[in-house]
């Protein structure tokens, strides 16, 4: 028995140490990562010079995602660097959590709109 006992707690320590490599189960509500952002909207060949502009260009790109309706188009705030816009859009099913809204960059002489990362 007794030469049993370090082999047993051998593969007991094994055991709790594989365990600690698993990976945690995906959130639906965590920000959207580098492989399932959709690509740029094409460009509507029309110049987008104010911050009312861009915000429509948002509203016609949003509606066009297959969750448009988690977007609170209405309550965007565009902040204008250097050759576009960058947008942010609130979203429903981030309410409560940082952070909780979604960035667009709309390009200011195309018109096409970007999805960026959100840390």
């Amino acid at each position: 028995m007794k030469h049993v006992l370090p082999f047993l707690l051998l593969g007991v320590a094994g055991l709790l140490l594989g365990s600690c490599q698993q990976k945690p189960a995906a959130d639906s509500a965590t920000p959207p990562t580098a492989d399932t952002i959709a690509p740029p909207a094409p460009a509507t060949g029309t110049a987008v010079s104010t911050e009312a502009e861009a915000r429509t260009a948002i509203g016609r790109y949003v509606q066009s995602l297959p969750n448009a309706k988690l977007f609170v188009v209405d309550s965007a705030t565009a902040i204008e660097v250097d050759d576009h816009w960058q947008v942010l859009v609130p979203r429903t099913d981030w309410a409560g959590r940082m952070p909780n809204k979604a960035a667009f960059e709309v390009n200011k002489s195309t018109g096409a709109v970007k999805t960026l990362m959100v840390k």
